[in-house]
């Protein structure tokens, strides 16, 4: 197989050998900037202290067997337009790329595009009111208009209504997936999934691609949702929400958290970041842009853990 080929069946072989969180081998590849050289046991532990808190090294050298099994899964997922992208490709979001708790590798169907950088999330409930999900619709379909990426989740509700507003309005929209690749969840939004790809979109997972859904996958995809944006739009959503949750880890990604109105008025989490300075409350895309249009290439005001 060829070098490049390797060295993206080696982040996965790698992955799978994982301690713990994924991300910290993320953080490893970064610093050590081949998957290869790690496989193949080239890197010390002794050298380099950060290997033995991301990977088994009991695993290391990893046999090639491992790593031609791991290939054949990429080259499976090739023949079904599917593409997978690693930290180490230069391809890998540039948002994404500079929040510390990145994932390894994302398996992309559709296609991400380098404007994908003006990007929000637009998130809330499953349980969504009529209210709440015009809303939703309403505010992607503005965002599209003006040139942003609406990234939500595929779920129920609000996220299925940003989605709509965004194709509704001729734009981009992702869909960050709490399953592997090849799993659509909920099933009723398959057609929807063929459309955001159809319309130049795309789907994303950092997941194995036949993972099923589980509690602990949706709270990583909500992490991997605000590290694509330059913030979160919160629509409604309830105390035990993950939307609640992606407000709080977008704070901690240093990214900015849109409110809206109704939302404070109504939850009390909500009303918590009232004085918060990466907090705004909003009534309108009017608003949120008028945030957005003032900062100044935000990402780049990130720092690279």
């Amino acid at each position: 197989m060829d070098e490049t080929r390797r060295e993206q069946a080696a982040v996965l072989a790698l992955t799978a050998h994982a301690r713990s969180q994924w991300h910290l081998v993320s953080r490893l590849l970064s610093k050590i900037g081949s998957a290869s050289a790690i496989a193949d046991g080239e890197i010390s532990p002794d050298e380099e202290p950060e290997l033995i808190s991301a990977i088994d090294c009991r695993a290391l050298p990893i046999e090639s067997e491992e790593i031609t099994k791991h290939a054949a899964v990429i080259e499976a997922m090739a023949a079904e337009d599917i593409t997978l992208l690693t930290v180490l490709d230069e391809e890998y979001p540039r948002n994404l790329r500079l929040v510390y708790d990145r994932p390894p590798f994302l398996f992309v169907r559709g296609h991400l595009d380098p404007a994908d950088v003006r990007a929000l999330a637009v998130v809330g409930t499953r349980q969504a009111s009529d209210e709440g999900l015009a809303q939703a619709d309403g505010l992607a379909r503005s965002l599209a208009e003006r040139g942003v990426t609406v990234v939500s989740g595929l779920a129920r509700g609000i996220d299925t209504a940003a989605h709509r507003g965004a194709l509704a309005a001729g734009g981009r929209t992702i869909a960050v997936l709490g399953t592997g690749i090849t799993v659509v969840y909920p099933a009723e939004n398959a057609g929807l999934a063929d459309e955001i790809v159809a319309s130049g979109g795309a789907l994303v997972s950092q997941f194995w691609p036949d993972s099923p859904p589980t509690r602990y996958r949706f709270p990583m995809r909500n992490r991997t949702m605000s590290g694509l944006a330059l913030g979160t739009v919160v629509v409604e959503a309830s105390h035990t929400s993950g939307a609640r949750m992606q407000a709080r880890v977008a704070i901690e990604h240093g990214k900015r958290v849109f409110l809206v109105e109704g939302l404070v008025t109504k939850e009390q989490w909500a009303q918590r970041y009232r004085d918060h300075a990466a907090a705004t409350h909003v009534s309108s895309a009017e608003d949120v842009l008028g945030v957005v249009d003032r900062l100044d290439e935000p990402v780049d005001q990130l720092t690279l853990i």
